[in-house]
């Protein structure tokens, strides 16, 4: 069976609908292999964070994948400790110089907490935006409250919020206000942390197929204009996942993983917003 290329994956304002996403994955090593294998199998979108530990395996996978730089959509994370602006700034530095890269396409806030102080903290990414270290300012785990706070203090330049997305958190107060506000949705742990594979209704429409309900999960996100970056570390998995470019779901497949009407979060931590 012949794989997606990196041209069969939408883009938004440059940003891969599908991307690789690198949480937990935390030996140098294997994480760097990863990328590897998921850039040369097409993948050009990239995600990690400064406290997954594990920004200096993904920048050795794209120094060694056969795959320009400037090809790559490359995305981290401030965390929470990290969010005074002159933190900010020293924290993304590092973050460069760990992945081995000049930039970033897209320096998120992690979670609004801890140091999280609005106009201060985004007036550093400006800066760094400015600088041409970072080329987009996102957010993550932003509900509306927030993210209506960070755009009075940016406008336009909030590009994205990156949250928990799934047929089993299906966001649709926060995909509104998203859609209203020209803000890019990307969705992490978009498999449910593996609770898709246990669905009967989308393993019925995987089976209908011959995909797997990670596929169906995946192009549901898709064609919905949410960008995905589930994590995956084997080459099976990495290559299931990019399989779901060729999938197509029909009007009648959409409605019925719409009536899931399910609130499972899986990612809670007490210092969350919500």
């Amino acid at each position: 069976m012949s794989l997606p290329t990196s041209d069969d994956c939408p883009r938004t304002d440059g940003m891969p609908l599908l991307g690789l996403g690198t949480w937990e994955n935390e030996d140098q090593a294997q994480c760097a292999e990863s990328v590897k294998t998921a850039l040369e199998m097409g993948y050009r979108h990239i995600d990690t964070a400064q406290i997954y530990g594990n920004e200096e395996g993904v920048g050795r996978g794209i120094a060694q994948a056969d795959v320009s730089r400037e090809d790559i959509f490359l995305a981290t994370k401030v965390w929470i400790d990290e969010l005074a602006p002159e933190d900010v700034k020293a924290s993304t530095e590092e973050s460069l110089d760990k992945l081995g890269v000049d930039y970033v396409d897209l320096l998120y806030v992690h979670w609004p907490a801890r140091e999280y102080d609005p106009e201060a903290t985004l007036a550093a990414f400006e800066e760094l935006k400015e600088e041409g270290k970072i080329r987009r300012i996102g957010v993550s785990n932003f509900e509306p409250e927030q993210l209506e706070t960070a755009q009075e203090i940016l406008g336009d330049d909030v590009f994205a919020n990156q949250v928990e997305l799934h047929p089993l958190l299906p966001q649709h107060d926060l995909r509104e206000y998203c859609d209203d506000n020209d803000i890019e949705l990307v969705a992490y742990s978009p498999l449910a942390r593996g609770d898709v594979f246990d669905v009967p209704e989308l393993t019925a429409i995987a089976d209908d197929h011959d995909a797997s309900a990670a596929q169906v999960s995946l192009a549901w996100l898709r064609e919905k204009g949410i960008t995905a970056i589930p994590k995956a570390t084997s080459e099976a998995h990495i290559s299931d996942n990019w399989q779901s470019l060729d999938l197509d779901l029909t009007d009648a497949e959409f409605a019925a993983i719409d009536e899931l009407n399910q609130t499972d979060r899986k990612v809670d931590p007490s210092f969350a917003p919500w």
